[in-house]
């Protein structure tokens, strides 16, 4: 079988890492390509050993922008025609797309005979432009995978009919197994954050939607009532471009802001981008998934992976990966009063949370491991080609 994975830009967020995890993990008889943009994708794909072919990237949100869309809609018409030639030159049966965006490239990537799959991992906001998108999609794609039972709702409200299935993604168990990290060292590692009694994390890029606020303020809430605790932001405003949905750059700008004003300077770690996530999280007594929304949740199954008892948005895909008590809660995003007491209650019952760790690491064990995810999306891969018909060869 030969497969092409498309995706609409080089930066590497969590639909990249679940790419990522996908690739090395296919079968020999599964032959994968990568087109995207030059950056820092393709190099990871690179190293992997997944040949690629580059094409061109865009940074367009799917909002209406008199400059920004038509400027996108080009940037994509050019990626479609690269995709094209690239799935004709690689005799590709099956083009994946593994975002909406790479999901209008390949609508556009005319002439192919290969069965079209398009992963969509995130809900857009109700729109005109959501709705003529997914429609698009939907009238295009052979099949349409989403991430959650909640992100395919959020495609049929848009595009009702569309016929999608949901696999849910996956987290590599022997990367993040707590048995293979010493969390005395990794804690080691942080210094005087290490030293805290409490120490809570947020892994994600730094934008409105993912409420690190929230985190921010829940940690000034514990602080004045005498909890010493500390926060790690793990993750950065990495989608900055004008086109962007969010101002990343001036959230970042309030963060710190907000932090400086709560004089919790000493209380927030700023770590960027890092390559040594486990370790951090395994360093973690909770992590925090504050997002507005969440179509998934990938931090989610790390944590659970490692142990760590977690405390998500109740909005979204985290209430098909956690049951709200057993492997930590869920909660409604933005009321930081309530984080804080759900932070405080498993900061007094440690062996409450040692027993959630416990239980999130079962879970992840029975649903979320990489080979029932590849297994799910070959078998996927193998309906599709059969309602698309024989692939001609190039």
């Amino acid at each position: 079988m030969r497969v092409l994975y498309v995706n609409h830009t080089a930066v590497i967020s969590g639909g990249e890492r679940s790419l990522l995890c996908l690739l090395p993990a296919l079968p020999a008889g599964v032959q994968a390509r990568l087109a995207a943009p030059e950056g820092e994708l393709t190099d990871a794909a690179e190293r992997l050993g997944i040949p690629v072919d580059t094409i061109a990237g865009t940074a367009g949100s799917l909002r209406l922008h008199p400059l920004h869309t038509p400027r996108a809609l080009a940037e994509m018409s050019v990626a479609g025609l690269q995709v094209r030639r690239a799935a004709r030159r690689s005799g590709a049966e099956i083009v994946h797309a593994n975002s909406i965006r790479a999901g209008i490239v390949i609508a556009l990537a005319r002439g192919s005979s290969a069965a079209r799959v398009v992963h969509v991992r995130d809900c857009l906001p109700p729109g005109p432009l959501t709705t003529a998108t997914m429609r698009l999609i939907a009238a295009t794609a052979t099949t349409i995978v989403a991430n959650s039972q909640y992100t395919a709702r959020s495609v049929r409200a848009a595009a009702p009919g569309a016929s999608i299935e949901v696999v849910h993604n996956a987290v590599d168990l022997e990367r993040f197994n707590p048995a293979h990290i010493d969390r005395a060292r990794a804690r080691s590692r942080l210094g005087a954050a290490g030293e805290r009694r409490v120490l809570l994390g947020v892994v994600a890029q730094l934008s409105p939607w993912k409420g690190q606020d929230t985190a921010i303020e829940a940690l000034q809430l514990l602080h004045e009532q005498g909890i010493d605790a500390h926060l790690l932001l793990i993750g950065s405003a990495k989608f900055v471009a004008q086109a962007t949905r969010f101002d990343n750059e001036a959230y970042l700008t309030h963060l710190r802001e907000l932090v400086a004003s709560a004089g919790l300077q000493d209380r927030v770690s700023w770590l960027g981008e890092r390559e040594d996530v486990p370790e951090l999280i395994r360093a973690l007594d909770v992590l925090l998934l504050p997002s507005w929304e969440e179509p998934f949740g990938r931090a989610l199954i790390e944590a659970m992976a490692l142990g760590v008892p977690v405390i998500a948005t109740n909005v979204g895909g985290p209430a098909e990966i956690i049951e709200d008590g057993t492997e930590g809660y869920l909660l409604a995003p933005r009321e930081p009063s309530a984080w804080a007491r759900a932070i405080r209650r498993l900061a007094e019952s440690p062996d409450r949370a040692l027993e959630m760790g416990r239980a999130g690491r079962r879970r992840v064990e029975q649903a979320f491991t990489v080979a029932h995810h590849v297994a799910a999306m070959l078998d996927l891969y193998e309906r599709a080609i059969a309602r698309k018909g024989p692939t001609r060869s190039p």
